[in-house]
C-alpha cells in the first residue's frame, strides 16, 4: 500500500484502514479470534497500518483482539477507536460525549487495548446534549496528558464540525483531524455539505461501509437471495429497485474489466477525493484479499463518469442554485483563480 497524510496533521496512514468491527463473535457477520488474526497479518503483510475499532464493537472484544494482534509491535499501528455510545444501559453516564464518559471511556480503551496511547480517538457521534467546550477542552486535555494523539468525528453534521473546529482553532485548542462518515455509491448526499467541507477544510475522511452492506457486491442481485434474506441482511441500508440497478452497473462494469464489484465500488470510493480512506470491514479471508486487490488498478474516467451517472443524486439548495446562476453572477468577464 501507499500512504497518504491524514488530514491536519502529518500521521502517515495506509490508503485502506481495517475496520475491525467483525472482530470477535456474537453475531452472523463478525469472526472468530483465528479467523481475525489471518485477515489482520494478511492486512499487515500488505503494508497496512491504520486499524478502526471501538469501544462498543462486540462489547470491548473487538479491542481486546486488535490488542493481541499489535502487541508485538504497537508503534507501528495507527490504532484508532471511538467513545460515545453507552456501554452500561443502568448507567445514565455510560454514554455521551461528555467529559465524564470521555475519561472513563478512554481509560477503559486503554486497559483493553493493553497499550498506553491512542494514536486517534473518534468521537463515535454528534451528542447535541454535550457543550462544545466541554467536548472539545476535555479532548485536547486528552491530548496533553498523552492518552491520545489525535482527535476526529464520526457521523456528525458539516456545520457542526466546522463550527466546534473554529472554536478550538480561537482556544488553542487541538482540532478534530478527521472525519468519519459513511459513504459509497448507495450513499452520497455526503457530497451535499460534508465533502466539501472536510476538503475546504482539510479533514482526512474515513468512509465506512464502501460496499453499502454488502449490497455493491451484488450478491442481492442474484435469484437465489430471497426479498425476506435481503432485507435480514442489509444491515444498515435498503435493498430497492433502485439500489439494486446501481449495483447491477458496478457488476456489468466488474465483469468488463475482470475485477470484482467490490474493488470496483471501493475504487469509485478512493478515487472520488484524494482524501477518503475507505474502511474494509471483511468477515472472512477471501473478501479481505479481494477487497485489498483494488488498490492494484484504478478506473478510468470514462468508467467514473458511467458509475457517477447511474448513482447521481440531486445536491439540493444552495448547491444546485449557486452552480445554476455562477456565470449570471460573472458577467462576461472570466475570473482568473
Amino acid at each position: 500500500m501507499k500512504y497518504k497524510i491524514f488530514g491536519k496533521s502529518g500521521l502517515r496512514v495506509s490508503e485502506l484502514s481495517l475496520g475491525a468491527m467483525t472482530f470477535g463473535e456474537g453475531v452472523e457477520w463478525s469472526s472468530d479470534k483465528e479467523t481475525c488474526k489471518k485477515m489482520f497479518d494478511i492486512y499487515t503483510d500488505a503494508g497496512g497500518n491504520f486499524i478502526d475499532t471501538a469501544n462498543v464493537y462486540r462489547g470491548g472484544d473487538s479491542e481486546k483482539l486488535v490488542a493481541d494482534f499489535i502487541y508485538n509491535n504497537r508503534d507501528y499501528y495507527v490504532l484508532a477507536t471511538k467513545y460515545v455510545f453507552n456501554m452500561n444501559p443502568k448507567d445514565p453516564n455510560s454514554g455521551g460525549s461528555h467529559r465524564k464518559n470521555m475519561v472513563q471511556s478512554v481509560e477503559k480503551s486503554l486497559k483493553r487495548l493493553n497499550t498506553d496511547y491512542i494514536d486517534l480517538y473518534w468521537v463515535h457521534r454528534y451528542d447535541p446534549n454535550t457543550p462544545d467546550e466541554e467536548l472539545m477542552r476535555g479532548l485536547d486535555d486528552l491530548i496533553r496528558q498523552g492518552k491520545i494523539l489525535y482527535v476526529g468525528i464520526s457521523d456528525a453534521p458539516a456545520w457542526w464540525v466546522s463550527q466546534v473546529n473554529v472554536l478550538a482553532e480561537l482556544k488553542c485548542w487541538s482540532q478534530f483531524i478527521g472525519l468519519q462518515i459513511e459513504y459509497n455509491l448507495l450513499e452520497r448526499t455526503i457530497e451535499r455539505e460534508l465533502l466539501p467541507m472536510a476538503e475546504h477544510f482539510g479533514l482526512g475522511l474515513a468512509a465506512w461501509s464502501p460496499l453499502a452492506s454488502g449490497i455493491l457486491t451484488g450478491k442481492y442481485n442474484k435469484k437465489e437471495a430471497s426479498e425476506n434474506k435481503r432485507l435480514d441482511t442489509a444491515k444498515f441500508k435498503e435493498v430497492s429497485k433502485e439500489n439494486l440497478e446501481i449495483a447491477a452497473t458496478v457488476v456489468d462494469m466488474a465483469n468488463e474489466t475482470g475485477k470484482s464489484p467490490a474493488q470496483i465500488a471501493l475504487n469509485w470510493v478512493r478515487q472520488k477525493s484524494k482524501l477518503v480512506v475507505p474502511i474494509i470491514g471483511a468477515r472472512t479471508i477471501e473478501q479481505l484479499q479481494d477487497n485489498i486487490g483494488c488498490l492494484e488498478f484504478e478506473l478510468s474516467e470514462e468508467q467514473m463518469k458511467k458509475l457517477n451517472d447511474a448513482s447521481e443524486i440531486d445536491l439540493g439548495f444552495p448547491t444546485t442554485f449557486l452552480n445554476r446562476t455562477y456565470d449570471f453572477m460573472m458577467g462576461e468577464k472570466e475570473i482568473i483563480k
